[in-house]
């Protein structure tokens, strides 16, 4: 009986507690949702451009995981990039260069490279398709994780009139 009657008159102390405790909770509103993360917003429009920091981000935390070093972002690479995905707008496809063209492309922009690899695609609307394809892609995958890789250009263009609307580059060089 006695544990009966403590249970009770805790129940109803404890309640009061917590009443008078929630006139201190913290009565500011919660922040408005953030805008939709960058690498789920669709890049087929002509107002579209890529978030070249989240790109970095994301393939550097999936090479980190894979136990290599992050990327940086280098402009020479973003504009061989910007270039090259604007190429295959043009062209209508998206096939990739011989290393040697590559090399040449990266010497136009003043990039000198022994090393430089890059992934280009078409179709994929928002980063996390690229990037979600790229990776079950063996060619495209091992581009992503290429130990040289050190820095790295990223950017697509947008072609309404195509079936793939948008095109994709991905430039890694050590």
């Amino acid at each position: 009986m006695k544990t009966h009657t403590s249970r009770m008159t805790c129940i109803p102390l404890l309640a009061a507690i917590g009443l008078s405790l929630g006139g201190c909770a913290d009565t500011t509103p919660a922040p408005q949702a953030s805008a939709q993360p960058s690498f789920y917003r669709s890049l087929a429009s002509a107002d579209a451009s890529i978030d070249p920091a989240a790109a970095r981000d994301m393939i550097s935390i999936y090479r980190a995981n894979n136990h290599l070093p992050v990327l940086s972002i280098d402009p020479a690479l973003q504009r061989a990039a910007k270039a090259r995905a604007e190429e295959m707008v043009k062209a209508g496809s998206a096939q990739p260069d011989s290393a040697a063209k590559l090399k040449a492309r990266l010497a136009g922009e003043g990039v000198v490279s022994g090393v430089a690899v890059e992934n280009v695609s078409a179709g994929y609307h928002t980063l996390a398709e690229a990037f979600s394809g790229w990776r079950q892609s063996a060619p495209h995958n091992a581009n992503m994780l290429n130990k040289s890789a050190r820095r790295m250009g990223i950017a697509t263009a947008y072609a309404p009139g195509s079936k793939y609307k948008v095109y994709w580059a991905l430039v890694l060089a050590e």
